[in-house]
């Protein structure tokens, strides 16, 4: 096996969050920086935002009543031309 070719491991690695949470990990790098930690993450925090799906469902139901009123179109046969 081949040595001194792994980086070095860190148990005091400093991450720093962009809402100025910081914390420490274990890591190859001494200093990390991200953009969402477990203090702003929707999941965590419980500011999740619902898509209303309701209002969706009401839309389609009124396009598909709207579509049975209006009235159908009639298809014309086609004729078939005779030959001469």
């Amino acid at each position: 096996m081949k040595q001194n070719i792994h980086p070095k491991y860190s148990e005091k690695s400093r991450v720093k969050c962009v809402c100025g949470n910081e914390f420490t990990v274990g890591s190859t790098k001494p200093n990390i920086d991200v953009e969402i930690c477990y203090n702003c993450h929707p999941l965590y925090t419980g500011k999740e935002k619902l898509i209303d799906t309701a209002g969706k469902v009401e839309k389609f139901k009124a396009r598909r009543a709207k579509a049975e009123t209006a009235p159908k179109a009639i298809k014309k046969l086609r004729v078939k031309k005779q030959k001469k």
